[in-house]
């Protein structure tokens, strides 16, 4: 292993394969691509039962099911008291359940575990009852929550199924991954699944800047589901752990990962705008996955391109010069606000804790966008990147331009950062004439109509100005409010 470099981190998840199955497979997580490739037997993460932590190589008790397991037991009702491990729990994987029109059975006991330990429990064996709790007609959920809810001891009324033996034995790996329902809301995903081939095969995700979340859809009221999607979205895992834990704890390492590629991703796009000729003022300033909550209550992931003027929206990372420059959308980040960060009280619009939203002036009206993210540290970021970029922006900026109509006049406004406003009508063949100058301190209200009207008043004998912008002003409003913005935290006030 070469000096400085990390050994893989491994692990036992389930992976939603084709049909809707949950398949165990076997991550490999290196520090620029995350493995996936299949798992012998059954996934510990469709019962918390197995217990915490990595899942141990899989050893049934008695061998081979049923190989060893005295004639004098089938089908007679048993009562096991079972002493759990402080690390461990029983020690064992449960599949069937009254969905699946089987008995809840033992289809794993790991060796060394609280369960091996007793010496009486068997592949195969169904369980009747946990502590008094009748299981004959429970479904996989409902088993799992029983046996989570027990305490230190735990007495099993189980019966070994004689008959039910053979399924083990001959049933295929692909069909005796997990008996955990899947729910019909699965089928709707968007996200590709990795065909039966290459889940055989196996297949690695390159982790530059690959879209990680623990956010999945349908809704996950254990959340032990994560999804990984490359940045080319052409290759997407829908994994689910045996706890919110260990969920918890492969995407913080999948995003330490990715995160640590970064710097790199920023100086592949930097030369990529630099090969492009593009004029100055466009230099990278930060590369994410955003969340974004539509209309239709729906959601999209954008990977949004932050430079030192836009706030640039694409589907994918670009891979070549063209495609960065042909963003799904571009905001200029000098007409766009941030109007919210966080939770806001009373606004069903608002409730997703980590999310913010944007409003940008456009000649057409002002867009409103609500973005969500997947840690408070993401939010605090993108916020104050934000704030500071549209800053940056105005003092890049320095002055905008608008053709306007005053007093019946074809005029000229400019709104410089430092001079302020400037109202100029050019005759043809004359120079140009200043009709207004005012400093932005003089300026004591500003509105508008929402169509093509912008009022301006500085206090002065000329009353209201109104300025006929001839399309919609808001554009000319935000970066009226950038520009005001920009000059207070010049002063280190907060704007």
């Amino acid at each position: 292993m070469a000096a400085g470099r990390r050994a893989p981190r491994t692990g036992l998840l389930e992976l939603r394969g084709p049909g809707g199955q949950w398949l165990r497979v076997l991550l490999t997580l290196a520090e620029d691509v995350l493995g996936v490739s299949p798992a012998d037997g059954p996934g510990p993460a469709a019962s918390p039962a197995a217990g915490p932590g990595e899942a141990p190589a899989a050893q049934l008790n008695g061998g081979e099911p049923g190989s060893a397991v005295p004639e004098a037991l089938a089908n007679i009702r048993r009562t096991v008291r079972v002493v759990k491990q402080d690390v461990g729990g029983l020690g064992i994987s449960i599949k069937g359940g009254r969905e699946n029109k089987m008995p809840i059975l033992i289809s794993k006991i790991f060796k060394g575990l609280a369960a091996d330990q007793t010496e009486a429990l068997y592949v195969g064996d169904a369980i009747l009852s946990v502590n008094g709790t009748d299981l004959s007609e429970a479904t996989h959920d409902e088993a799992v929550q029983a046996l989570k809810k027990t305490g230190k001891e735990v007495v099993l009324e189980v019966k070994y199924m004689k008959e039910i033996s053979p399924y083990f034995k001959n049933s295929s790996a692909g069909a005796t991954v997990s008996w955990d329902p899947s729910p019909a809301t699965l089928q709707k995903r968007s996200s590709p699944l990795l065909p039966a081939r290459e889940l055989r095969e196996g297949r690695t995700v390159p982790l530059k800047m690959c879209y990680v979340s623990r956010k999945c859809l349908p809704a996950d009221p254990e959340h032990r589901y994560l999804e990984v999607c490359s940045a080319d979205g052409r290759v997407a895992l829908f994994l689910r752990a045996k706890d919110e834990a260990t969920a918890q704890s492969w995407l913080s390492a999948i995003q330490a990962n990715a995160g640590a590629l970064l710097p790199r991703v920023k100086e592949e796009l930097r030369a990529q705008l630099a090969g492009a000729g593009t004029v100055a003022g466009r230099d990278i300033k930060h590369v994410g996955w955003l969340t974004e909550q539509l209309p239709s209550a729906g959601t999209r992931n954008l990977l949004a391109v932050l430079t030192e003027k836009e706030l640039l929206l694409y589907g994918s990372l670009p891979q070549s010069r063209d495609a960065l420059g042909k963003p799904a959308h571009s905001y200029p980040l000098i007409a766009t606000r941030l109007v919210h960060s966080g939770p806001a009280k009373g606004s069903a619009l608002y409730e997703a804790e980590l999310s913010f939203a944007l409003r940008t002036g456009t000649r057409l009206g002002v867009q409103t966008h609500l973005f969500s993210l997947e840690s408070p540290r993401d939010l605090a970021l993108w916020t104050r990147l934000l704030v500071d970029g549209t800053h940056g922006a105005a003092e890049l900026v320095q002055e905008v331009s608008a053709a306007c109509t005053w007093k019946g006049q074809d005029c000229t406004l400019s709104i410089h950062i430092d001079k302020g406003f400037t109202i100029s009508a050019t005759e043809p063949g004359l120079s140009k004439t200043i009709l207004l100058q005012q400093p932005f301190e003089k300026l004591q209200m500003s509105s508008d109509d929402g169509t093509k009207m912008l009022y301006l008043d500085f206090g002065g004998p000329e009353g209201e100005i109104q300025l006929d912008l001839h399309s919609c002003p808001k554009t000319i409003v935000f970066i009226i409010h950038s520009f005001l913005s920009a000059k207070v935290t010049r002063l280190g006030l907060l704007a």
